[in-house]
């Protein structure tokens, strides 16, 4: 990518909200086990690794939320994509080797319901990072190696 913050489509904004949504749950019902089974019993050896397992689980989840935090704050702040390169939320009309033409999104976020999103880690919207309209860029498929020619920047 760029490495400065990269904006993100409204799609991937709430997907990011959803995780979030999801991991807060979850912190929060392994950080009530851990305070309901904090007992002054010491325990065998099974509860003190489950109790072990659970604050780390606590840990990857505080964690993996900082992450989304982190990412949601960088959104926020970043410009639009410029208009004549390609960056992550720009649309993208390419013309592949075969002749057809197709416009694309590049997404950081994968979307299954979203064919035109093509993610910026994939092949082609690596390829695509940073060209602009006339470039021809050359990326790997599973067939082998391909170009495509970026027609439009929108």
């Amino acid at each position: 990518m760029t490495g400065g913050p990269e904006p993100i489509s409204a799609v991937a904004r709430e997907e990011l909200e959803r995780e979030l949504a999801e991991l807060r749950t979850e912190r929060e019902a392994v950080a009530a086990t851990l305070r309901d089974g904090g007992g002054d019993e010491a325990g065998d050896r099974a509860d003190q690794a489950d109790q072990l397992q659970r604050a780390d689980d606590l840990d990857r989840l505080n964690a993996d939320i900082q992450e989304i935090e982190g990412r949601h704050r960088e959104a926020s702040v970043a410009a639009a994509p410029s208009s004549d390169a390609v960056g992550v939320g720009s649309s993208v009309t390419v013309r592949f080797e075969d002749g057809t033409e197709s416009t694309v999104r590049i997404g950081e976020l994968a979307n299954a319901l979203d064919a035109t999103l093509v993610t910026a880690d994939s092949p082609l919207g690596r390829a695509l990072l940073g060209h602009g309209a006339g470039d021809t860029v050359t990326y790997e498929t599973p067939e082998g190696r391909t170009t495509a020619v970026v027609l439009s920047l929108g």
